[in-house]
């Protein structure tokens, strides 16, 4: 992840996709949440990536986890920008 997203409301809370490469808890107390979950699908032989609005649906899927990650950052983050414009 190159770039990172910190969206700030006006009550001053934060939304962005965690990483230990930045101190978060230095801004103050965290509220982590997940936003989606990677998980292998035995039948398939796939990850398979779910958001958790809606973890009946599979949103994207790969025979490769680290492919999955991936899209499930980029993806996230693209989210996240387009809630600052």
């Amino acid at each position: 992840m190159s770039n990172l997203t910190i969206n700030i409301a006006a009550d001053g809370s934060a939304r962005c996709i965690y990483t230990d490469a930045l101190p978060l808890a230095d801004l103050g107390q965290l509220d982590v949440r997940r936003a989606s979950h990677v998980e292998f699908n035995s039948d398939a032989q796939r990850w398979e990536v779910r958001f958790t609005d809606n973890p009946a649906a599979v949103v994207f899927s790969a025979p490769s986890r680290a492919e999955c990650i991936v899209w499930e950052i980029e993806t996230l983050q693209a989210r996240l920008d387009s809630e600052v414009q």
